[in-house]
């Protein structure tokens, strides 16, 4: 079943698939002592022999993260991650970006978390937004792969326009900016990128019901290929605005999907959306207003 959705996804997916590839940047992926910090339990992390895969480690004692030295306005950020295989509940991956170091509490956010599971369940990715420290935009999707058996790129395109959270250059979400000050869109702040692994087995399989079992840990995510490309804030404030033409990411063309993307957004949500906050009525007995763009 799995192969087929597979097939599927990838068949109606081909030419916005080469229509994203001709823009995204072929050569932009970097080292990882160039390129991030650990930001804690050091101890828990390593590299492969070539420094090419990098690997985070969660047992009873630590979880581990990293960040980016550098802080970016809109542009598109790319990783390839494997997670955690076999009995995984209760374990999140996270992979996001975030205008602060800490969880300030007017921060901006833009998350990647794959919720872990017991063996044989699929995984569930989780994605929110987050403006001025507000989230609660979440949506859950299954995969029509299985994101333990090898590595799989999660992708962000933002710009003033829209943010567009991809799988393996297929579109599964798209948030909108409506253009108001009110607008639940964060464009403001310059984010980091972020990775980390942690215990969340209090909510996060099955909403808390299934435990981390300790006696499979470490748990081990894997990442390489991080790409960037994308505005390196400065200081003073520097020419982030989108619409510039200099770049790919904020021309006109970056600004919706194309009508084949449109297409396997649609499919996606017909097929592996489990979960849309902006259907949630009992959440939201009026929805959001960007439910309506």
């Amino acid at each position: 079943m799995a192969l087929r959705l597979a097939f599927l996804v990838l068949l109606c997916s081909a030419t916005s698939l080469l229509a994203i590839a001709s823009a995204a940047p072929a050569n932009a992926s970097f080292s990882f002592n160039e390129t991030f910090d650990v930001m804690w339990a050091e101890d828990h992390f390593n590299t492969s022999p070539d420094g090419q895969i990098w690997y985070l480690h969660l047992d009873n004692r630590s979880g581990c993260g990293f960040q980016t030295r550098q802080r970016y306005r809109f542009g598109w950020f790319s990783m390839k991650l494997k997670l955690v295989g076999g009995d995984s509940a209760g374990v999140v991956t996270a992979y996001y970006m975030c205008s602060d170091l800490g969880a300030a509490p007017t921060r901006d956010e833009l998350d990647f978390e794959f919720l872990g599971n017991r063996t044989g369940q699929p995984y569930t990715l989780q994605t929110n937004v987050y403006k001025d420290g507000v989230g609660g935009r979440e949506m859950r999707h299954t995969l029509w792969f299985d994101p333990t058996a090898d590595f799989h790129s999660y992708s962000i395109l933002w710009n003033t326009h829209q943010i567009v959270f991809f799988v393996d250059r297929v579109p599964i979400r798209v948030h909108k900016n409506n253009g108001r000050a009110s607008s639940h869109f964060p464009n403001e702040k310059p984010m980091y990128m972020f990775s980390s692994i942690w215990n969340a087995d209090d909510w996060a399989t099955r909403g808390g019901l299934e435990k981390t079992d300790w006696g499979n840990a470490p748990f081990v995510s894997s990442y390489r290929d991080f790409q960037a490309d994308g505005c390196r804030w400065e200081e003073p404030y520097p020419a982030c605005a989108a619409a510039t033409g200099e770049h790919w990411w904020d021309q006109s063309e970056a600004w919706g999907l194309a009508e084949t993307q449109q297409e396997d957004l649609g499919w996606v949500a017909r097929n592996l959306v489990t979960y849309d906050y902006c259907k949630d009525t009992e959440r939201f007995p009026e929805p959001p207003e960007e439910c309506n763009l």
